[in-house]
């Protein structure tokens, strides 16, 4: 069914798992991203180590908590698909992987999550995993285009967007850079690589505002705005703004002149961060130690926001572009 109006959403939430419960995940994070992904399962209250056999079931029993106790009706959860060539050749690349049918499996258990698949469109069954989805009620799709080493704009791919437009399934794309999970290639963070299925009439979510991750990054927030000036059928998520870096673009994304097409998302599980709101000024010391003390990232995500003056209204927008159900 439809999403009724109004309701608050975030847009941006990742599922995980190890698969050790036959889930059909994996995980094989090392080095940095190793520590990142303890980080995180820190900062969610996870009581459980990554490699432990009933990880998946928790990880998804600690996110519907998160959820219902916060001011929050629904997420928006996102699958990820394995790494492929542009021939169609699986990569043996990447740090995680959830199956499209273990995400639609929880989502159909809670329906306070919206299923977000993931395809890359050079698998040689990808349309065919594209029309399975649409029939078991996909909302959105994501990519990491910079991570799946997807190039969007590349014409090979143009049927695959053409039945994306045609279904009214919008793409969530990953622009900027990415530090949790190992990048394939960096030319395809920059949102101009997007041109192809918003041509064809695919409305695309930019994640993270297509800001830097880290100071070595190019930040792409104002080439961003110049392609909305040119697409309506593009928008952002504001996702990962309350990190180190990230934070970088807020100021800017409050008063640009596409405000109205910028939608919630907090990234959960990458920790939310309270001083660097504060830091360039966005909110006060009142605000910054009450939101220190909301443990739940999704309600402290949603409160920094509302903190530093978006309105309410951004977010319930993606209400609007999800694809219906009827």
């Amino acid at each position: 069914m439809t999403t009724p109006p109004q309701r608050k959403i975030d847009g941006h939430v990742h599922l995980v798992g190890n698969g050790r419960s036959g889930s059909g995940c994996w995980m094989r994070m090392s080095g940095w991203h190793r520590i990142m992904g303890e980080m995180m399962r820190r900062c969610i209250g996870m009581p459980v180590g990554v490699t432990h056999s009933d990880f998946d079931r928790i990880y998804v029993e600690r996110l519907l908590q998160h959820l219902r106790e916060s001011s929050l009706d629904y997420a928006l959860l996102l699958a990820q698909d394995e790494v492929y060539h542009a021939d169609g050749r699986k990569r043996d690349f990447g740090s995680f992987y959830v199956p499209n049918d273990y995400l639609f499996a929880v989502c159909e258990a809670h329906p306070e999550f919206l299923p977000a698949p993931s395809i890359h469109p050079a698998r040689p069954d990808a349309l065919d995993e594209l029309d399975r989805c649409l029939a078991r009620g996909a909302r959105a799709l994501k990519l990491l285009p910079n991570c799946h080493d997807v190039h969007c704009s590349d014409p090979r791919y143009d049927p695959f967007w053409e039945r994306m437009a045609k279904a009214g399934l919008p793409l969530l794309a990953h622009t900027g850079g990415e530090m949790t999970v190992p990048v394939a290639n960096a030319a395809y963070q920059d949102p101009r690589t997007l041109r192809r299925p918003l041509e064809i009439g695919v409305k695309v979510i930019a994640a993270h505002c297509a800001s830097n991750s880290s100071f070595w990054d190019p930040n792409f927030f104002d080439v961003l705005l110049g392609m909305m000036d040119e697409f309506p059928n593009l928008y952002a998520d504001t996702s990962a703004l309350n990190t180190p870096v990230r934070s970088a673009v807020m100021r800017k994304a409050l008063h640009a002149a596409h405000s109205d097409r910028l939608l919630h998302g907090s990234d959960f599980p990458v920790p939310i961060g309270t001083w660097y709101a504060r830091l360039r000024g966005l909110i006060d010391g009142d605000d910054r130690r009450e939101a220190a003390r909301i443990e739940n990232l999704l309600e402290r995500d949603a409160f920094l926001k509302r903190a530093a003056g978006f309105e309410e209204g951004h977010f319930t927008r993606i209400t609007e572009i999800l694809r219906p159900l009827h």
